[in-house]
């Protein structure tokens, strides 16, 4: 057993660095040292669940210990986490929709709102859970096999690393396996906060004809031009689902509106807008996971639009993961340079704060 420190919230909107015990690994488990974890607006939205657990769902780390099971695998590796594990077995994951399994989903599964029901880790001698089955803001974290990426990249930051297993993803796997974006496209990218930034660097790699971001934030347009913004649009916060936005969109491709457009700011009330700037027959993404009820003027389906709603970017991660990574190593992605800013657990709640406030393309906890 490893006794380390822990972020673990209540569930009633605070959390603690805490003492926390991990078990050496059962026959299909790994024990990682957590080396980075990427600070998400899950991890915040997840201080409000109603129980307690440990924080955390991305991460990147070294194997320390391996379950007599676990092959493949090796001490001294390094790895990549990832949330949405696989049974392999399900009618979901023999379809191919690994992302929405039906067993071990804590989104969509039998394990509902990201608590693992894995366990193996104690606090003050109780169980306690690990989030979205990984917990990685703790020094060492107790995963099944399953949710192991091995990365082969050997100049890759553990920080950068870290963040692939949410953030780059879901943009990443929007733009390629949902939306499936064609070249010459014209796309649209509201919000260019960390996932949204994902999304305009996918597109880049589809050779669009334009990429165009909306945000409230000018701050935010250097990197988005960065990683491949060819235009910007700057909105105004009392711009009712971005009408005003929408029309400059027309203005920029040819009147139609654009041929994908991407919601990615998690606010409700931009839940419909993707929809206003596309045109008849376009592809409308809702990226950034908003769950609550919101109205629909059903004018902004017309005509032939699709609407889609992918769980983080229908992640395959046999296949994505190391796609990304030969995308970075070629110097097709950039992910060091979307680490802005590096925490240690002590300093949680600064990157919430920043988190919040904006300051950072990703924020990341380094061990």
């Amino acid at each position: 057993m490893i006794k380390c420190k822990a972020a673990v919230t209540d569930g009633k909107g605070n959390f603690s660095i805490e003492k926390i015990e991990v078990d050496e690994p059962a026959f299909d488990e790994v024990l990682v040292k957590v080396e980075a974890a990427g600070v998400c607006h899950t991890d915040y939205d997840s201080l409000s669940w109603g129980k307690p657990f440990i924080l955390g769902h991305e991460g990147a780390g070294t194997i320390v210990a391996l379950g007599r099971s676990a092959r493949g695998l090796a001490e001294g590796d390094s790895v990549i986490l990832n949330w949405a594990i696989p049974c392999g077995r399900c009618f979901q994951c023999r379809s191919g929709n690994q992302n929405i399994c039906e067993n071990n989903s804590p989104v969509t599964g039998k394990n509902n709102r990201g608590h693992a029901h894995y366990c193996g880790t104690t606090l003050n001698g109780k169980n306690v859970d690990r989030s979205f089955n990984l917990g990685t803001l703790s020094e060492y974290t107790l995963v099944k096999k399953s949710a192991i990426v091995y990365n082969h990249s050997k100049k890759m930051s553990f920080a950068a690393a870290s963040i692939i297993g949410c953030g780059v993803m879901t943009g990443y796997g929007s733009v390629k396996n949902a939306a499936r974006v064609k070249k010459r496209s014209n796309v649209v990218v509201i919000g260019a906060g960390g996932v949204g930034l994902n999304v305009i660097q996918a597109a880049k790699l589809c050779n669009p004809e334009k990429v165009i971001v909306v945000d409230v934030n000018e701050k935010r347009f250097a990197m988005a031009k960065k990683l491949g913004a060819t235009h910007t649009i700057l909105a105004d916060k009392k711009d009712k689902g971005l009408v005003k936005a929408a029309q400059k969109v027309k203005e920029l491709t040819d009147c139609r509106g654009a041929d994908y457009a991407f919601e990615c700011t998690a606010v409700p009330a931009l839940g419909a807008a993707p929809l206003a700037m596309v045109r008849n027959g376009g592809t409308a993404v809702q990226v950034s996971g908003i769950e609550q009820e919101i109205s629909i003027d059903m004018n902004l389906f017309e005509w032939d639009k699709k609407y889609i709603n992918p769980l983080y970017g229908q992640c395959r991660p046999q296949t994505d993961f190391p796609a990304i990574i030969d995308h970075y190593d070629n110097g097709k992605l950039l992910l060091e340079e979307l680490v802005t800013k590096t925490y240690c657990l002590s300093q949680l709640d600064n990157a919430f704060a920043d988190l919040l406030e904006g300051r950072n393309a990703k924020g990341v906890i380094k061990f």
